[in-house]
């Protein structure tokens, strides 16, 4: 297969992308994501208007770093205004691409026109879109979904349209707003969108890839130039390196040792504490661990002292003993 680009960005045959996910795809987790194949990574998605008013959680979220590239800064916003002059301040940031949210579907993001909300108004989308494509220097890029409900699955035709006003790339989670994270995503849409003569720009497909064998499978079904990787990825940024070695090989990557898992909860941690502090890094640190040692025997004691300990060297020392009283143990794949 033909190496997928995005302008100039050359990411290879079919590569894996991580999904901007709200408190989850931050620098840390990027981090460890990057350690382990991710070829793209997007920041979490950032507010238009929280950029415009410089306020200090949106501005935090434009830290990139130099080896996470490539990496795309994503922003939302329901005032194309807004969207244009936050666009300027993302690019100015220093990312490799500028990437809009249309597909973030909960009701305070969408009930206010932004994310998926904007999937209600089309021409305002393709307006929007052009509007930032205009203001950048970089590649612009979309991540939406197949539309608002059942009756308004236009993405073939939005897709085209978008393409047609400067995106380079476009990401189609399977499912309709309405739908949320429920049911099963559609991915027989994102196959029309990527088979349609006049579609020029690679096309990303997002949604329930939670094996190496589905992303091998939906690769091949349905033709898409990349796969984006969200939720599986959460607790288990070794996913990543599982589906590229299932993809090279057509076997399975041995699963993580439990040294290994120690390894990247620790790493995580760590830079948590470095990019947040001490205080928010570890209290944001704590919605991961239940997931790091998922099928680990006994461990809920553990976890209870993870997410209740607030000093940083208490929680390295915590570590440290749950390394010591499981080594060498195989969590099952």
């Amino acid at each position: 297969m033909a190496t997928t680009r995005i302008g100039n960005i050359e990411l290879g045959d079919c590569p894996l992308l991580l999904a901007p996910m709200e408190d989850v795809s931050d620098p840390p987790f990027r981090f460890v994501c990057k350690q382990f194949g991710a070829d793209l990574m997007y920041t979490e998605f950032i507010s238009s208007e929280g950029l415009i008013r410089d306020a200090a959680k949106s501005r935090a979220k434009l830290d990139i770093f130099e080896y996470e590239r490539p990496i795309g800064i994503q922003i939302f916003g329901s005032e194309i205004t807004s969207m244009r002059e936050a666009a300027a301040i993302a690019e100015a940031a220093g990312p490799d691409l500028v990437d809009i949210n249309y597909g973030c579907p909960v009701k305070k993001v969408a009930g206010r026109g932004a994310g998926a909300g904007i999937l209600q108004d089309i021409p305002k989308m393709v307006e929007m879109t052009k509007e930032i494509v205009d203001t950048c220097n970089l590649p612009v890029t979309v991540k939406t979904r197949l539309g608002w409900d059942d009756d308004s699955k236009y993405i073939v035709e939005v897709a085209e349209r978008l393409q047609d006003v400067g995106i380079q790339a476009i990401s189609i989670h399977g499912r309709t707003r309405a739908q949320m994270y429920k049911g099963e995503a559609d991915w027989s849409l994102i196959s029309e969108v990527k088979y349609n003569p006049r579609m020029r720009i690679p096309v990303f497909g997002n949604g329930d890839i939670t094996s190496p064998e589905k992303a091998v499978e939906y690769r091949e079904r349905y033709g898409v130039d990349g796969i984006m990787i969200g939720r599986a990825s959460i607790g288990s940024p070794w996913f990543f390196r599982e589906v590229k070695h299932y993809m090279a090989t057509g076997e399975h990557h041995a699963p993580a040792t439990f040294e290994e898992r120690v390894a990247a909860v620790t790493t995580h941690f760590e830079r948590s504490i470095d990019w947040k502090g001490d205080r928010l890094g570890v209290v944001e640190m704590r919605r991961h661990y239940a997931n790091y040692f998922k099928g680990l025997p006994g461990f809920k004691p553990h976890r209870l002292d993870l997410v209740t300990l607030d000093d940083p060297e208490a929680i390295r020392a915590k570590l440290r003993e749950i390394a010591a009283l499981y080594d060498g143990f195989e969590i099952p794949a």
